[in-house]
């Protein structure tokens, strides 16, 4: 099996404004799901993101603190899953939980190091 990296960007606009209640039950949901992938061998990991960082260019001389990018191009989170091909790793994507806020998942298959 080959590794892809789900990025998967927007849809903080639209989680931020729910209840308590309606976020936890929207992590249960991404429990399940990543669950599920971990059973089946699929799920490698994956990690939500924070906001902020740190923009680093002219060979490391220059460091900017900044937001790293608002509304559907912020990166909320990624995974890394084990999938036969890149048809097969964007269907399993169709099942992300963040779907319901509007989200986009970009699906890249990791390039081995030889």
């Amino acid at each position: 099996m080959k590794e892809f990296l789900y990025i998967i960007r927007g849809g903080q606009e639209k989680y931020q404004t729910n209840s308590p209640e309606e976020m936890q039950k929207h992590m249960q949901k991404w429990q399940a799901w990543m669950g599920g992938l971990a059973q089946e061998g699929k799920l490698v990991g994956g990690q939500p993101l924070m906001s902020e960082g740190k923009t680093l260019t002219e060979g490391g001389a220059k460091v900017m603190d900044r937001p790293l990018a608002e509304g559907k191009e912020l990166i909320g989170g990624y995974l890394l899953i084990k999938a036969d091909s890149l048809d097969h790793a964007a269907k399993i994507a169709k099942d992300c939980p963040s779907f319901e806020y509007d989200c986009s998942v970009e699906v890249r298959e990791i390039s081995p190091m030889e």
